[in-house]
């Protein structure tokens, strides 16, 4: 790799022995496991620098308004000669990862991004100075802005005003003195550069301790290659609201620190910055993307638990998505074919191996914590549902033809573990309550994504119409084609009701709240709250409104399922089968049945 007037060395060759492979599947390796994936992740970044600052004066020419990104690298090599640290850190940076990667798919892929492409390649320019001020460094460097904003990755984001969407400014640094200026006005950093003043925002850092063990987080709510699909402005946390998130991330710290060494250990090595979202009610979404290292989007949190679980399941994404830099799992089959019980869509293989691995961690912290409070209804819940349907998950991608032989002994790793847990004993309440929603959430997949096949609708709308008391004897549930778009929407309010139900006050906050749950019904509520006869009743009176409707379909099937009826065994077994015939017949016939007593009919299939 070429590095004229550099001092930065040249990324190195890495390889990981299989026992450390072994130890990252089965969720070990601590500290050192992660740090194998940083040092390979630096090499990733420096390559793909290297290669953007070649192609850029390809690909940007001399008609644009920012120097040579190889004025950019010269810096980077000074910053790196004085403080490698300081390079070391803007490298590691999550953002530096979602930024190479990004400007190597617009040149790469010849795209079109909404930004002007210097801009985007420019950012080498604010990477550049981010390090050097980090070094101490007397530098002056052109950087790009965008509505007047400089980003400096680490450190924080100036305001000027500019009247163009894009322009430049220049970053000078004088005997420590760092200041950020164009030809309508300047603001200077200040010496806490995470401190906030006039025009300056700083990048604010989090440290939750727990006896020796520490947690160094920032609060990134201003990188503009924070997000995980393309640049965005800064979204700046409230003072409050940042406070809260240090509470919060405090109490979650030390739920880890007492009950998951494992992760206490290793987290801080893969962890160092979190993007704050705005609040979902009654959830905690996250999500991440191999290309930012580090870094972990999630929503605004209201419970410890709930957040410890978040940063756990994102590290398991973190660890997978460097390993993922290192050895091929699976081949690049990207086809959305398969069924995961934690999206609502159909998903490619790679999804569901990032899946199951990060819900075996997300269910080895419930465990953990159910251990604790042995009658915490809930955590004894969520371990018991997210042991179930990750194992299960698991055991239908085992031996999927596109695994490479690394990827099976992978997912063999995980499952050394996750076996185990199966038989652990928990409460009935939880384990019922984890069976009913798996079948829910399956049979609402079903129902929106599976097309049965032509002639066996047919067969069945001929024979209905012939007034056969007993049906044909079908394929139920294997004569199917799966389409990634979705026939119906899926709010998976049930769900929500029942951590509504197991959690604390749970039968007062339910009655209180099950009407604010996003698509919740008055059947879905007497469902959760026990009254099987009210949810009959009125899932019956949605489907006489609606007789399409996916939630009602099934939730009359989950309702009438504990009188193990016919009806249930189609509805839960193959909704889709029950929608198609169903809708056939409301097209030629006066009086369509009742969605129920069709379901009947067809569940009397013989087996």
């Amino acid at each position: 790799m070429p590095t004229p007037c550099s001092t930065v060395p040249e990324p190195a060759e890495h390889t990981l022995p299989w026992s450390v492979f072994d130890q990252l599947s089965r969720g070990e390796g601590g500290a050192e496991g992660v740090r194998a994936l940083r040092a390979a992740e630096r090499s990733r970044r420096l390559l793909l620098l290297r290669w953007l600052i070649d192609e850029a004066e390809n690909a940007l020419g001399t008609a644009q308004p920012l120097p040579s990104p190889e004025a950019a690298w010269d810096l980077l090599s000074q910053a790196e000669a004085a403080a490698p640290d300081a390079v070391n850190t803007v490298l590691a940076h999550p953002y530096t990862g979602f930024w190479a990667g990004y400007a190597t798919r617009m040149l790469h892929e010849q795209l079109t991004p909404a930004q002007p492409p210097w801009a985007i390649i420019g950012h080498v320019h604010a990477l550049a100075a981010a390090a050097a001020i980090r070094a101490g460094l007397d530098f002056a460097v052109e950087v790009p802005a965008w509505q007047g904003r400089v980003a400096l990755p680490t450190l924080g984001l100036a305001q000027l005003t500019h009247p163009d969407t894009f322009s430049v400014a220049q970053v000078r640094s004088h005997h420590g003195i760092v200041c950020i200026a164009n030809d309508h006005g300047s603001v200077t950093v200040p010496a806490d550069r995470a401190a906030d003043t006039a025009g300056w925002s700083g990048i604010r850092p989090v440290a939750p301790v727990t006896g020796a063990a520490v947690l160094k987080l920032r609060i990134d709510d201003l990188d503009p290659y924070r997000g995980l699909f393309e640049p965005i402005g800064p979204d700046r946390l409230s003072t409050e609201a940042f406070e809260a998130w240090r509470g919060m991330l405090s109490r979650a710290w030390r739920l880890i620190v007492d009950h998951l060494p494992e992760f206490a250990a290793a987290l801080p090595a893969g962890l160092d910055s979190i993007v704050p979202a705005p609040a979902v009610p009654f959830r905690l979404p996250s999500a991440s993307t191999g290309e930012a290292f580090g870094s972990a989007v999630i929503a605004e949190p209201d419970d410890p638990a709930q957040l410890a679980a978040a940063l756990v399941h994102e590290f398991h994404h973190i660890r997978l998505g460097g390993l993922l830099h290192l050895v091929r799992l699976h081949n690049d089959d990207r086809t959305e074919r398969l069924y995961a019980p934690w999206r609502e869509d159909p998903r490619p293989l790679g999804g569901v191996v990032h899946g199951i691995y990060a819900f075996f961690g997300v269910t080895w912290c419930w465990m953990a914590f159910s251990a604790a409070a042995p009658d915490d209804r809930l955590a004894a819940f969520e371990f018991a549902h997210w042991r179930g349907q990750t194992w299960r998950t698991l055991l239908t991608v085992r031996d999927d033809p596109a695994l490479t032989d690394a990827g099976r002994r992978f997912l063999d790793g995980i499952a050394e573990r996750l076996g185990l847990w199966q038989d652990e004993p928990v409460q009935t309440v939880a384990a019922r309550w984890a069976d009913n929603l798996a079948a829910d959430h399956y049979a609402g997949w079903r129902a929106r994504h599976l097309r049965p096949a032509l002639d066996t609708v047919k067969e069945l709308v001929s024979a209905w119409l012939a007034g056969d008391a007993q049906p044909p004897a079908v394929d139920l549930t294997g004569s199917v084609v799966l389409d990634t778009v979705s026939d119906g929407a899926w709010e998976n309010a049930r769900a929500d009701l029942v951590r509504l139900a197991l959690g604390e006050h749970g039968e007062a906050r339910l009655a209180e709240l099950w009407h604010r749950v996003p698509g919740a019904v008055r059947a879905d509520y007497a469902y959760v709250d026990g009254r099987t006869e009210d949810a009959v009743a009125g899932y019956r009176a949605v489907l006489e409104t609606d007789p399409d409707d996916p939630a009602a379909l099934v939730g009359l099937g989950l309702t009438l399922s504990e009188k193990d009826s016919a009806a249930a065994r189609a509805l839960l077994g193959c909704p889709e089968l029950v929608r198609a015939v169903h809708r056939d017949l409301r097209a030629g016939t006066a009086v369509p049945p009742a969605v129920e007593e069709l379901a009947a009919w067809i569940g009397r299939v013989p087996a």
